[in-house]
C-alpha cells in the first residue's frame, strides 16, 4: 500500500492532481482545501496517501496534513459516506471545524458539503460524536473570558457526563448566551439540556 508520495507537481485539476515521482505520474484525488495548498506546476510536493484498492480500480487520496487524513479515515466508517463525500466534507470544513461541528451537533455546518443531505449529516453527527472528542480543538471553547466554557465542560464531565456530550452542549449554549455568559449559567443550562 502507498502511504506517502514525494515528487513534482505535474498537473492539477478540480479534484485531483498528477504527481510525478521519478518519471511515474500518480493520479491523486484531494479535497479542495488540500488542493488550495498545493504549490504550482514543477514544484516539489510531499503528500500523505490513503490507498483504496477495489476489483475495478486503485485510487489514491492525498492529504497535506495528518489531521485531514485521520478525519478522512474516520468519515469512511460512517455508513453512506464514500471517499468522494469525505473529500467534499473536508474541502468544506477544516479538521478542527469538523470536530467542533460534530461535538456541537451542528448539522447545518456538515450539510454545506456537496452531496451531504440532512439524513447523512445526522448519521455523521450521531456515529462520530464520541470519536470526535479526541480530535476537538479545545481552544475553541476559550471564547468566553475567564475560561468559563472549559470550566463548565469540566464540571459536567465530573458529574458523569461524556466529554463529547458536555463539549457539544456547552459550545452551543455559549454561542447562544454570548461572551458575557457566566459559569453558573452555562452549567445550569448544560444540565438542563443533558437531562432531557
Amino acid at each position: 500500500m502507498i502511504a506517502l508520495l514525494a515528487g513534482i507537481v505535474d498537473q492539477t485539476g478540480a479534484d485531483s492532481l498528477v504527481l510525478d515521482v521519478n518519471g511515474v505520474g500518480y493520479l491523486v484525488f484531494c479535497s479542495k482545501r488540500s488542493l488550495a495548498r498545493i504549490p504550482g506546476h514543477g514544484e516539489p510536493l510531499k503528500l500523505l496517501i490513503e490507498t483504496h484498492v477495489r476489483e475495478d480500480h486503485i485510487h489514491l487520496y492525498g492529504f497535506v496534513e495528518e489531521a485531514e487524513r485521520a478525519w478522512f479515515r474516520l468519515l469512511l466508517t460512517v455508513q453512506g459516506v464514500g471517499a468522494r463525500t469525505a473529500l467534499a466534507i473536508l474541502g468544506t470544513l477544516s479538521p478542527d471545524q469538523l470536530a467542533t461541528s460534530i461535538l456541537a451537533q451542528d448539522k447545518a455546518a456538515v450539510t454545506r458539503a456537496d452531496g451531504v443531505g440532512p439524513k447523512l449529516a445526522s448519521r455523521i453527527l450521531v456515529e462520530l460524536k464520541d470519536k470526535a472528542a479526541g480530535f476537538a480543538p479545545m481552544p475553541a471553547l476559550a471564547e468566553i473570558p475567564g475560561g468559563a466554557t472549559s470550566d463548565a465542560v469540566s464540571a459536567l464531565v465530573n458529574l458523569g457526563y461524556q466529554r463529547g456530550d458536555a463539549y457539544g452542549v456547552i459550545a452551543e449554549i455559549a454561542r447562544k448566551l454570548g461572551p458575557e455568559a457566566r459559569l453558573d449559567a452555562l452549567i445550569k443550562a448544560g444540565l438542563k439540556e443533558l437531562g432531557r
